[in-house]
């Protein structure tokens, strides 16, 4: 009798271990099935779950973008005013060291400037020209055109909120300029050739170097003194009585997008013409 309810025992123990053996082979197959759908699955997850977010990002990558191009046109107009400023500024030093305490003379006004887009520019002839669109606030004619490295030219014409602007290579255009190493001023010239430039009337005895920076003057009652106009590249004897100096420009023509519209009251036209009756 006891060794047959032994014999059961030893039974009911193999069978109980033969099941807790089989339950854990299942958990553990589930566990690998488990592992391997993970594996396969989880980056798609990933990807579907970020979806959103990317989208998000997107959102935020436009609206930060277009702020920045806002900041980036304030920003160079900004710099525009800090070089005009800072021009200017030189100049007045140069005359105070000039003139001492004999400073109580009046200067033109100029005024803000404000950005504008070129719409179109014509290097084809020898007139050298280009055409803004200026938008509700209309340009004025002989109004002086700059660019953040300098001088560009005037306005010659306007019609709505186009304007008209006449560079300075263009061969019919002349700006009084001045040498600021020594204040020698003449008249700058385009040559219709390229870019280039020329300075006119400079006599054999001034002292004029290549590298000599060049300005313009404040004497042709349309641009205010002190504007970049380019850098003296050579020096030839032209004549009898005049240097042949050429002048690169302090712009680059080619590269200009935009431009700006100095605020700045041109010598009325009347005034600069020869009273009736006058002798040349």
């Amino acid at each position: 009798m006891d060794e047959r309810r032994t014999g059961w025992v030893l039974i009911v123990v193999l069978v109980g271990q033969l099941v807790y053996l089989a339950v854990q082979g299942a958990r553990a197959g589930q566990t690998r099935l488990e592992a391997v759908g993970l594996r396969l699955l989880g980056p798609m997850a990933r990807g579907v779950a970020s979806i959103p977010e990317g989208l998000k990002d997107a959102r935020e990558g436009v609206k930060l973008r277009g702020t920045l191009v806002d900041e980036n046109r304030r920003l160079r107009e900004e710099v525009a005013v800090l070089r005009l400023r800072l021009l200017r500024l030189t100049d007045v030093e140069g005359e105070m060291l000039r003139l001492g305490s004999a400073m109580r003379y009046s200067t033109p006004p100029a005024g803000r400037i404000r950005a504008v887009d070129i719409v179109y520019v014509d290097h084809t002839s020898w007139l050298r020209t280009m055409i803004l669109y200026t938008g509700k606030e209309r340009a004025r004619k002989d109004q002086p055109v700059l660019s953040p490295g300098g001088l560009v030219g005037r306005v010659i014409t306007v019609s709505g909120p186009y304007a008209k602007v006449q560079l300075l290579t263009d061969r019919a255009a002349a700006v009084g300029g001045m040498i600021l190493r020594t204040r020698r001023q003449g008249v700058v010239r385009g040559t219709g050739r390229g870019s280039g430039l020329e300075l006119d009337y400079v006599p054999l005895q001034a002292d004029v170097r290549p590298g000599d920076r060049v300005l313009t003057a404040g004497i042709d009652g349309v641009f205010p003194r002190g504007i970049p106009i380019g850098t003296v590249i050579a020096v030839e004897a032209g004549g009898q009585l005049f240097h042949r100096i050429q002048v690169a420009p302090a712009v680059d023509f080619g590269t200009l997008d935009q431009v700006y519209l100095l605020d700045y009251q041109a010598v009325p036209q009347t005034l600069k013409e020869a009273a009736p009756g006058a002798k040349p």
